[in-house]
């Protein structure tokens, strides 16, 4: 089973590199952050031609989340709070595909330190951490996917030295990614990647791609039991680049399924 997590920043947007990129790639399970769709304008149909069975928790130009699956959906949630995900932003979705709960996330930027949305940032870590205490065991195959804007450790960014002081780097955020490990939870791509220089975004601005002033931000986070099945993992740099990328690259793991 082949699962890939991908921060669009706009499918309408990058549509046409969306399904480019899907066509060759051939996921199972794609697990999408910042749609920025309503929910009557997200491409069902369109996707349904692909081979692709969706699900979307769209609120317009901002977050939005979507898992596609041609192995099935089922049992659809959206949000954290239990209900319809009308009291909240779009920045959770999960969903059984292919007997693997998946769990799609865009966890808040966090914008600096000082900022009240920072704040928001680490209890909506925490509120997705009691999430997955009450709806999900360890002992399950479990991935959760998306978009944490945090950079795990120094070997993550660019330049530590750089980033003093910054969000995604600070010790609460860290501390609230580890946290949520603590779960039963493996970075995936660590496991094949332990070096430094890998990153999943780079800034449009400044010609970081080139530069290779990046941080690694976008994750798949898996069971032991998905983890003990892993058979690779990678960073897809070459759909970063060209005509109108996105900033975020996707990122794509490959285990063996469910027996």
């Amino acid at each position: 089973m082949r699962v890939t997590t991908w921060n669009v920043n706009s499918l309408n947007a990058r549509k046409a590199r969306f399904i480019e990129w899907t066509c060759e790639a051939s996921p199972d399970v794609i697990c999408l952050q910042e749609t920025k769709m309503k929910p009557e304008a997200f491409p069902y149909l369109e996707l349904e031609g692909m081979g692709y069975e969706s699900a979307h928790f769209g609120q317009g130009q901002w977050n939005g989340v979507a898992i596609l699956s041609r192995v099935g959906i089922t049992n659809v949630k959206v949000g954290l709070d239990g209900g319809d995900g009308s009291s909240e932003e779009a920045r959770a979705i999960s969903a059984n595909c292919g007997g693997v709960s998946v769990v799609c996330v865009y966890v808040p930027n966090g914008r600096s330190l000082e900022d009240d949305h920072y704040r928001y940032k680490l209890e909506w870590l925490s509120k997705l951490k009691l999430h997955l205490e009450k709806n999900y065991r360890p002992d399950q195959d479990l991935v959760v996917a998306g978009d944490f804007n945090i950079a795990p450790t120094d070997l993550d960014v660019w330049s530590p030295e750089a980033l003093i002081g910054c969000t995604h780097v600070s010790e609460p955020e860290r501390d609230a990614l580890r946290e949520l490990c603590e779960f039963g939870l493996t970075d995936s791509l660590r496991k094949f990647y332990p070096q430094s220089g890998i990153y999943s975004w780079w800034d449009h601005r400044g010609g970081a791609f080139h530069k290779r002033q990046g941080m690694r931000i976008d994750y798949l986070l898996v069971s032991k039991s998905v983890e003990s099945r892993l058979k690779w993992a990678l960073i897809d740099r070459n759909a970063r680049k060209g005509e109108k990328p996105s900033d975020h690259a996707p990122v794509t793991i490959e285990f063996s399924p469910p027996v």
